[in-house]
């Protein structure tokens, strides 16, 4: 479980911080914290076609729309700074 660290007698407070990291570090809890902790599950393959098809109907809508000019491109034209 936790990593517990009695303070000796006559020990400075930045000893005891010093001790209790290196026996944080020896066990390895934060080292195993670190990998899981932006772990993603893995989607399953209906949940990867639905949004793979999500996407594509985005995309053909905003090529639409730029085409029949509703929609400007992205890189048409420069923005201007608001100051």
């Amino acid at each position: 479980m936790g990593q517990e660290v009695k303070r000796k007698k006559g020990e400075t407070f930045e000893s005891l911080m010093r001790r209790f990291s290196r026996k944080v570090q020896q066990s390895g809890r934060l080292i195993q914290a670190k990998k899981i902790r932006f772990h993603t599950r893995t989607k399953s393959r209906n949940l990867r076609r639905a949004s793979a098809l999500r996407r594509a109907e985005i995309r053909a809508r905003v090529e639409y729309l730029k085409k029949i000019g509703k929609m400007k491109d992205e890189f048409g034209e420069p923005r201007r700074n608001r100051t």
